[in-house]
């Protein structure tokens, strides 16, 4: 992808951020829930995991920043998060008409082929779970601790790069809240400004 595309794709980021932002929770507000398929076609809610720690990570087939993720770093993330009995759900909120979209068989050979290691894929083809949370952009990440409420909210890490390499290098800001919450501590960064590609909703 050459530099004019990454920053029209970085534009168009930032300027999602204002049209979805009434639908945005914000750290120490309740998550909302949701009632979506994973990719078996068995549904999901928040309340299946009600007391654990859930991540939802906001993701993509073709993004750039995404891809720059799964160059090891978010893999690596999910892997540990997992272990620490930390529930991962990925969400693919591309609507139908768009051309990123995926059936659920295709959505999940696409994780499984970039080595992902989620407790599950979220479909959310119409864009409910997506604007109740106000994600903009993938990779955009929310962390919700035990009690329910948001813990965190924003990037995945301190480096908007679409560079594998230095997204290895980047200071992770969701295992940093993980390893806060599972302390009994403050989340030290609650919320950080996402980056990447903007998500697909219908009509925009």
């Amino acid at each position: 992808m050459n530099y004019r595309r990454s920053l029209i794709l970085a534009a168009g980021a930032l300027g999602s951020l204002g049209v979805l932002r009434a639908f945005a929770v914000d750290p120490g507000k309740r998550a909302p829930d949701f009632e979506v398929v994973d990719t078996t076609n068995r549904k999901r809610r928040l309340a299946e995991f009600k007391g654990k720690t859930v991540v939802l990570e906001w993701t993509s087939p073709s993004c750039p920043y995404v891809r720059a993720q799964y160059g090891g770093a978010m893999q690596e993330v999910q892997a540990w998060a997992t272990k620490q009995d930390v529930v991962w759900l990925s969400v693919l909120s591309t609507h139908p008409s768009r051309r990123d979209w995926l059936p659920p068989d295709k959505a999940g050979a696409m994780s499984r082929s970039r080595g992902a290691a989620p407790t599950a894929l979220l479909l959310d083809p119409e864009g409910a779970m997506g604007r109740a949370y106000g994600a903009v952009v993938t990779p955009h990440m929310f962390v919700i601790a035990p009690s329910g409420n948001i813990a965190y909210a924003g990037a995945i890490g301190d480096r908007s790069t679409m560079d594998a390499k230095e997204a290895l290098r980047a200071k992770n800001y969701v295992k940093a809240a993980l390893e806060d919450l599972a302390a009994g501590r403050p989340v030290a960064v609650p919320s950080s400004r996402p980056f990447g590609c903007t998500i697909a909703y219908s009509g925009q």
